[in-house]
């Protein structure tokens, strides 16, 4: 599938609205929950304190892919970008790139100089690597489903 340049729309939860919020969490649970065959509590309190990013062919169009941005804990822990998803016909082309993109550049902006952490699923990880992700873990085993922890850290950190 050829990359289509998407629509994107940023909002905490407060402001998505119930029916951005409910085409979220029906692409989110579709693919978690289903595809994936993991019984797990996809939807959490994180959701609540976090930035919402919906991407779009067009604006109304059908969502494509989304993601969450938990804002960073108060206790040194930076912002954590989870519940990555694309829709399955919007695969293959590139999305999962811009999607992850559009995240890095918001907390870039919003929080600048903090590390960002992603748990990525371990089949995942050169993608996120590719990305700029490292591993900060070894792999781990959460919902059924092996995991590692990734950080992205700014240039020149010096850590």
């Amino acid at each position: 599938m050829a990359t289509v340049p998407l629509h994107w729309t940023w909002a905490r939860f407060d402001d998505l609205g119930v029916h951005a919020l409910h085409e979220a969490l029906v692409l989110r649970c579709r693919v978690f929950v289903v595809e994936q065959a993991c019984a797990y509590q996809e939807v959490d309190e994180a959701d609540t304190r976090a930035w919402h990013l919906l991407g779009r062919a067009a604006p109304g169009g059908p969502l494509l892919a989304t993601l969450r941005v938990v804002d960073p804990d108060g206790k040194g822990a930076g912002p954590s970008i989870g519940r990555v998803v694309i829709a399955p016909q919007a695969r293959g082309g590139g999305t999962g790139q811009a999607l992850m993109r559009e995240g890095l550049a918001r907390c870039q902006t919003a929080w600048p100089g903090q590390d960002i952490r992603i748990s990525a699923q371990a089949h995942l990880q050169r993608f996120y690597g590719a990305l700029g992700f490292v591993a900060v873990s070894q792999a781990y085993v959460e919902d059924g489903i092996p995991h590692v922890d990734m950080l992205w850290r700014w240039p020149g950190a010096g850590r």
